[in-house]
C-alpha cells in the first residue's frame, strides 16, 4: 500500500496543479474584458473519442470504465444540442 502512495501524491498535486493554472487563465480573459467562449465542437470531439473508447476499456479490461463511455455520451449530447454555436477554425 506504501508503494502506491507517491504515485498518488504526484497524480494530486498534477491535478491540483492544472486547476491553478486553468483559474489563473480564466481570471486573466475575464480581466481582459473578453467573455469566455465554450466551443462545443470540442466537446463533441472529446465525446467521440471517450465513448469508444470507454466501451472498449469496459469490455477488455473493467466494467468500472463505464464511466468514461457515460462521459463521452454526455459530451456529445453537449456538443450537438449547441451545434449552432460551434467555432468554425480552419487549421493551415
Amino acid at each position: 500500500m506504501s508503494s502506491s502512495l507517491p504515485v498518488v501524491v504526484i497524480i494530486l498535486s498534477a491535478l491540483i496543479l492544472l486547476g491553478i493554472l486553468a483559474v489563473i487563465m480564466i481570471r486573466k480573459k475575464m480581466k481582459e474584458g473578453k467573455p469566455v467562449e465554450i466551443d462545443y465542437n470540442a466537446f463533441f470531439v472529446m465525446g467521440i473519442s471517450f465513448l469508444p473508447l470507454g466501451i472498449v476499456l469496459t469490455v477488455l479490461i473493467n466494467p468500472g470504465f463505464i464511466g468514461l463511455a457515460g462521459l463521452g455520451l454526455i459530451s456529445i449530447i453537449i456538443g450537438l444540442s449547441h451545434r449552432e454555436r460551434w467555432r468554425r477554425k480552419r487549421m493551415g
